[in-house]
């Protein structure tokens, strides 16, 4: 089940505010070049996306919306906490320069490579 927390949100000439958010359901997954973080953001678009790495923590925040045509009216929505925010620590051996994301149906699918000397290698044998 998602758990809930506060993320700060700073609006232009007003003062920043604490509003609820929702920690995404996420799966990490896990080969020798690096990770993959598939999180789960329905409602979340590119554009309401914010992604980054501040010093050694990947920071994932979104805001979710629900669509809605001129001609009518929300009346009922489920959607509480629009807020999506999740962090991950990442270690020496990650190459944050790296880091691709790619957005599909609501799920993010983030690739975190490690750095090329973290990197397993095989060493060839030779015979004298």
């Amino acid at each position: 089940m998602n758990t809930r927390n506060e993320l700060v949100v700073e609006q232009e000439g007003r003062a920043a505010q604490r509003r609820p958010a929702t920690l995404p359901a996420v799966d990490i997954f896990e080969d020798t070049a690096g990770v993959t973080v598939l999180a789960d953001l329905p409602g979340v678009t590119k554009e309401r996306l914010n992604i980054k790495v501040e010093s050694d923590v990947l920071v994932i925040e979104g805001e979710a919306a629900v669509p809605v045509p001129r001609e009518l009216r929300l009346i009922h929505s489920e959607l509480r906490e629009p807020l999506f925010r999740r962090s991950f620590r990442l270690g020496p051996e990650f190459d944050k320069e790296a880091i691709s994301a790619n957005l599909k149906q609501g799920v993010l699918t983030l690739r975190v490579p490690r750095v090329r000397e973290a990197q397993p290698r095989q060493i060839p044998v030779t015979v004298a």
